[in-house]
């Protein structure tokens, strides 16, 4: 079965807890800190890969899920780090969060590898906050949380030239003919319901992909038919092949004005590609008088086949890859900043207090903010040391002054993120 789509959940794992422990041995006292670091939580990475060709396999398994790291333990002993989760993609497979549509990476090469979901940090054991100020720290920091997303696997074939055409125009015949792919062929609309791949190899020692698309008919970008389904499979084709029909069944030119609405309207810049005009049937009766008009109101070159006689099919062959020597890949996205499992961030001010207090009613507070709910979750809280650590740091970057401008009395109760406490002014 052929799978083209498929929409997953991937859960990285999270960081191991630093420990809080001290060194105990026979004749030394004193021993000071020894608590070591949480290890680091798996990433998941998705790897391009030629053995697959679908995405049938994430049918059914829609959430992947890497296991968390160590925590650290006594003696200065780090936890151990999870192992990464690889997940083999099809080649061409295109990756997209879910929830913003923001474009994440485009596994185009065999072998390319892109971190998704990063795994959380290990948090550091109290052996890293050992000072002269402070020489027996009862503190310790939580690992942090891996990285959740929903994600949107789109697989577009990786083929040179597509045959596109209104349906039983003669495009799997066409491929049949010139490869060694064996589509299904038949006298009836919609033969073919899935993209066929085929390898072309000229007599010159040149070769290249081509691919059968399933039929386009009017609207087909708006998802009539099956063409807004395959349409994605012509985005990387560097030469587009539009068979016509030929045969007096259908009107030539109505045909060839309705497919370069729909590649146009579809986007991707569809209709600015090099386009081969083909004419198909040529065996049938009135076939090259309808060639010559058609010809007329195109004033473009037209090339007629026929895959009963073999007419002009070694010339088709060599237009393409003649035509492909010259057309260089067209990008689908703009990777210029994205390389394999980098994210770039760009520079800018580093603001500690950015948050924000909302009066949930006369007597609660609740604290948001990006920086200070990650810095809760990195501080141990089981101890009297972790719970002032925390305790300061809001009072550092003016959480207090703001629950005094707003109002806050004493008992009045504060929440950030599980973590509850009454204020005190």
């Amino acid at each position: 079965m052929f799978i083209d789509k498929a929409t997953i959940e991937v859960r990285a794992g999270n960081g191991g807890n630093g420990m809080i422990a001290f060194h105990r041995e026979k004749f030394i006292s004193r021993g000071g800190p020894s608590g070591g670091n949480g290890g680091r939580g798996g990433s998941i990475i998705f790897r391009a890969s030629k053995g697959i060709n679908t995405l049938l396999n994430f049918r059914h398994s829609k959430c992947i899920i890497a296991k968390d790291g160590e925590k650290g333990m006594g003696k200065n002993q780090y936890g151990k780090s999870a192992d990464d989760v690889y997940v083999d993609l099809p080649v061409g497979t295109v990756v997209t969060d879910a929830n913003s549509g923001e474009f994440i990476c485009d596994l185009s090469v065999p072998g390319k590898e892109f971190i998704v979901a990063k795994g959380g940090r290990g948090g550091r054991g109290n052996a890293c906050f050992k000072s002269p100020v402070n020489r027996t720290p009862r503190i310790a920091e939580n690992g942090m949380p891996g990285e959740r997303r929903r994600l949107i696997l789109e697989l577009k074939l990786l083929a040179d030239v597509g045959f596109v055409g209104f349906p039983s125009v003669g495009k799997s015949t066409l491929l049949s003919i010139i490869s060694a792919a064996k589509p299904e062929i038949g006298d009836y609309d919609f033969t073919t319901i899935v993209p066929n791949l085929g390898v072309v190899r000229v007599n010159d020692g040149r070769s290249f992909v081509a691919a059968d698309l399933p039929g386009l008919i009017e609207g087909a970008h708006l998802g009539k038919g099956l063409g807004l389904q395959f349409l994605r499979h012509i985005e990387r084709c560097r030469v587009i092949v539009h068979i016509i029909d030929m045969s007096g069944i259908r009107d030539p030119y109505e045909d060839y004005k309705k497919i370069n609405k729909e590649l146009k309207a579809y986007g991707y810049g569809l209709s600015k590609r090099p386009i081969i005009l083909v004419g198909s049937k040529m065996d049938e009766d009135g076939a090259y008088e309808r060639l010559k008009e058609f010809h007329k109101r195109v004033r473009k070159p037209v090339i007629g086949i026929s895959a009963l006689t073999n007419e002009n099919i070694d010339l088709l062959v060599y237009k393409i890859a003649d035509l492909l020597d010259k057309t260089p890949a067209f990008s689908l996205y703009n990777e210029d900043n994205i390389e394999a499992g980098v994210k770039v961030y760009e520079a800018k001010e580093d603001n500690d207090g950015e948050f924000e207090i909302i009066r949930k009613n006369d007597h609660t507070f609740v604290i948001r903010g990006e920086r200070i709910e990650r810095t809760y979750h990195l501080i141990n809280l089981s101890t009297d040391e972790g719970l002032l650590k925390l305790l300061n740091y809001m009072r550092k970057i003016g959480v207090d002054d703001r629950l005094r401008q707003m109002g806050a009395k004493d008992g009045d109760t504060v929440i950030l993120c599980d973590f509850e406490f009454d204020y005190i002014a």
